[in-house]
């Protein structure tokens, strides 16, 4: 069998869950992969065949997405070609997780293409959203990278194709301890407003981990340098809180390891103000934005003891048994569904 798995490479998220779910699908069959996008810290400790341009969303640096900069990243004729020149029909089975590029490819070839990412879960009909309807980040969401069969990660399981967050082994293996500091990882913040801001609260120790640092400082009780996925890992087994965005991966593991968390939903960004929502009904302490008027809520989190408990067995074989035993050779595509979406690229 030919097998065709297709990441987005925006972000840390994807990447670390394509790690886990590889080795699984390269029992299944002859595996090619692909990545597309910009913006991820990890690499990827596989061969990729198609490394890919894509369509990235660029963090900017005052709570989120610098849409000036996405814009002027975007190559639109570009995206075309590759799109264009990607030749799936040689693929059985098409596996993609957020990834433009192929979901496209798929919907002009006519080919079934399965989703598996946390954004077709966030779009679930049981999945909690923002009372605010945002009805372009909605469109993003269903547009950006449409596919045919759904399976989701979301922080609970919602139904049958929902499941819980796929946790890596690194993390997995991790023995949390509390040493008192709090790790922070908010890539769509610079460094200087974070700073500003943590400094005013100084009863406790801070380890930020940037994207804009170049090497390792201290100011003061805040610890700020480059992101070391080694060094994140310790600081994230011995603190004792979590504070990041509302991203995915980050939020799901400081639950695993029951650490307190706190998130901030990136500006401009659906995909985590629906995170913020399943979160918030957990009992997950949120807040809008890091500025002055929110340290009070800061400084009351890092009071409180509460702890979310959640229950994230290693699922993953078990999640791709089910995919392949259900559209290994099964599937048709709905021309209904090819109307709807390949219309917006002719």
């Amino acid at each position: 069998m030919k097998i065709l798995y297709a990441i987005q490479g925006t972000g840390n998220g994807h990447i670390t869950r394509a790690i886990e779910i590889i080795p699984y699908l390269q029992k299944k069959g002859d595996l090619d992969i692909l990545v597309s996008g910009i913006q991820s810290d990890i690499e990827l400790p596989f061969k990729v065949k198609y490394k890919l341009n894509g369509l990235s969303f660029i963090f900017g640096k005052q709570g989120g997405v610098d849409i000036w900069k996405t814009y002027w990243k975007m190559n639109s004729n570009k995206l075309r070609k590759e799109i264009k020149a990607l030749d799936v029909t040689k693929y059985d089975l098409i596996i993609n997780d957020f990834e433009p590029v192929s979901a496209w490819a798929a919907i002009r070839d006519k080919k079934p293409c399965i989703g598996l990412s946390n954004q077709v879960a966030t779009l679930h009909p049981l999945a909690p959203k923002p009372k605010k309807n945002d009805l372009i980040g909605k469109l993003v969401l269903q547009k950006y990278a449409p596919t045919s069969f759904n399976y989701g990660f979301h922080f609970k399981s919602l139904d049958n194709n929902i499941y819980t967050p796929i946790i890596r082994k690194e993390v997995r293996e991790l023995t949390p301890t509390n040493e008192g500091h709090y790790t922070v990882y908010l890539p769509s913040y610079d460094d200087e407003r974070i700073l500003k801001h943590l400094k005013k609260i100084n009863t406790v120790d801070w380890e930020v981990f940037s994207k804009h640092c170049k090497k390792r400082q201290k100011i003061k009780n805040i610890k700020i340098m480059p992101i070391n996925q080694n060094q994140f890992l310790k600081s994230l087994a011995s603190c004792e809180g979590v504070l990041c965005n509302a991203g995915f991966a980050t939020t799901s593991e400081a639950l695993f390891l029951k650490k307190k968390l706190l998130v901030i939903p990136m500006k401009k960004q659906y995909e985590q103000h629906c995170n913020t929502e399943m979160l918030k009904s957990m009992g997950v302490k949120t807040i809008k934005k890091l500025n002055f008027d929110n340290l009070y809520n800061i400084h009351d989190w890092i009071k409180s003891k509460k702890i979310v408990n959640v229950d994230y067995p290693d699922i993953t074989e078990k999640i791709i048994d089910t995919i392949f035993e259900n559209h290994s050779g099964k599937d048709s595509l709905d021309n209904n569904f090819v109307k709807a979406n390949y219309s917006l690229f002719q």
